[in-house]
Formats: C-alpha cells, sequence, structure tokens
C-alpha cells in the first residue's frame, strides 16, 4: 500500500510509513532458513528483504523530481519506455555494432 501513494507523498512521510512498515514486520524479514546441504543461512523472504534494502538505500534519490521542480523532472520512467528505449527493442544484443549502435542513439 505504501508504494501506490509514493507519487502523491512526501520523503517524510514515505520514510515515516516505511520505517512503521518494517517495525511491524521486521520478525518476518529477519526469518532464516538454513541450507541442510551447505550447512549456511539464508534470509527465508530475499526477495523481499532486498527490495526494502533497495528501498532504505535509494530513498535520498525517490523524491528527486520534487526537490528539483524547476527541472520538470518527471516522477515515473513511462517517457522513456516509448521513446528513448524503443528503437533497442527486439536488437540483437551479440551483434557487433551493438555498441556502435547504442553509442551514436545516445548523440541524438
Amino acid at each position: 500500500k505504501i508504494m501506490y501513494k509514493l507519487t502523491s507523498t512526501n520523503q517524510t512521510i514515505f520514510t515515516k510509513k516505511l520505517d512503521a512498515w518494517y517495525e511491524m514486520y521486521k520478525d518476518f524479514l529477519n526469518e532464516k532458513t538454513l541450507n541442510e546441504s551447505t550447512g549456511k543461512e539464508s534470509f527465508t523472504h530475499a526477495k523481499l528483504v532486498s527490495a526494502y534494502r533497495s528501498l532504505r538505500t535509494n530513498l535520498p534519490y525517490l523524491f528527486t523530481y520534487k526537490r528539483y521542480k524547476h527541472l520538470n523532472i518527471q516522477n515515473t520512467t513511462n517517457g522513456l519506455d516509448g521513446g528513448v528505449f524503443s528503437p533497442m527493442t527486439g536488437y540483437p544484443l551479440r551483434v557487433k555494432s551493438y555498441s556502435k549502435f547504442i553509442m551514436d542513439l545516445l548523440r541524438v
């Protein structure tokens, strides 16, 4: 629920909600599973832990579009999906001229 309101909140409120969410679920997030064949422990919910850590790490950048309003930064990547990256769709990755293609695309 927190992520759905990301564009309509500010960094302070979002941080408080994220911290409250973590406090509520920290025992769940810290659960570990023992791999019997290797004897090593890993997080049972590793993807969820990774997503939470990513949010905490990148929190200063999530609201950049609000701090620098004069730059008219979009709050989503929708403009990239249909614009900048669309010429690369379906382009074979193993073609020798791939790096030249990318460099030419970035110069435009």
